[in-house]
């Protein structure tokens, strides 16, 4: 029946196998098959369906979903592309098929999630959902409270001007930004147009999640943390009302906890 059928993007994020924006890229590339056919985007599958992608075949998540947090060296690529020298995947060598939510820069360190549930990196990445993303970084000379002024007030990189956000400084070469939003190269971007540049760059927070685990290690995310974090994540990711400007958190004025 028509209501026991779902999108083959969704069906493959709730599996588990990737997230809805690589089902649909793997769609355009013919490399998903159902019942031994080609699909087209869009089209919907049921669990009686055979789906295979690459030929593999593809099962119903019966296990509990992986939820990791972990500390990226720098000098390590957020791609799930294997054939990539320094990959995150191979570098964690984790048992099950994972991959991240979002990205970090090569040359960054820091927090990055890695997971199996599609579903959730989908509610994640949405930009109008305001998640909070907290950084340290290093710059090569001294900060200025003009410097400080202009972070926080937005800067124009990338056809845009970055949204209002927090800043503060830490030491003479050293200040803390918290993000809503996550524009290509950010952090290092708004630097340039300062005239700084960024020597070191570290992630030390997502949402609800703190930084905590040592350089090039990962621990699974509690039962409370994961709960916490769907309750945060769930009501804008299930309202339209979200992406209106009324709806929107302003990010200064939240008290981190």
């Amino acid at each position: 029946m028509e209501e026991n059928k779902t999108r083959i993007n969704k069906f493959l994020s709730e599996t588990g196998y990737c997230s809805r924006r690589e089902a649909d890229k793997l769609l355009e590339q013919g490399r998903i098959t159902i019942n031994g056919k080609v699909p087209e985007l869009g089209t919907k599958v049921s669990v009686e369906d055979e789906i295979r992608v690459d030929g593999k075949l593809i099962r119903e998540k019966t296990s509990k979903p992986v939820y990791l947090a972990f500390h990226k060296p720098a000098g390590i690529e957020c791609t799930t592309n294997l054939s990539v020298k320094n990959n995150i995947v191979d570098y964690i060598n984790y048992p099950k098929r994972i991959f991240p939510i979002g990205r970090l820069d090569k040359a960054s360190e820091g927090l990055i999630f890695m997971t199996d549930d599609g579903d959730i990196v989908n509610k994640i990445l949405r930009a109008r959902n305001n998640h909070e993303k907290e950084y340290i970084v290093t710059v090569d000379k001294p900060i200025t409270e003009r410097f400080i002024q202009r972070m926080s007030n937005g800067i124009p990189i990338l056809d845009t001007v970055t949204r209002k956000c927090k800043v503060e400084q830490v030491s003479k070469f050293v200040f803390k930004i918290i993000l809503t939003q996550g524009l290509n190269r950010q952090i290092r971007r708004m630097c340039e147009y300062l005239d700084y540049e960024v020597t070191r760059l570290k992630r030390v927070r997502i949402i609800n999640i703190e930084l905590d685990v040592p350089l090039g290690r990962y621990r699974d995310l509690t039962d409370a943390e994961i709960k916490e974090l769907n309750q945060l994540i769930a009501p804008s990711s299930k309202t339209e009302e979200a992406s209106l400007p009324k709806a929107t958190p302003n990010p200064i004025s939240r008290k981190r906890k």
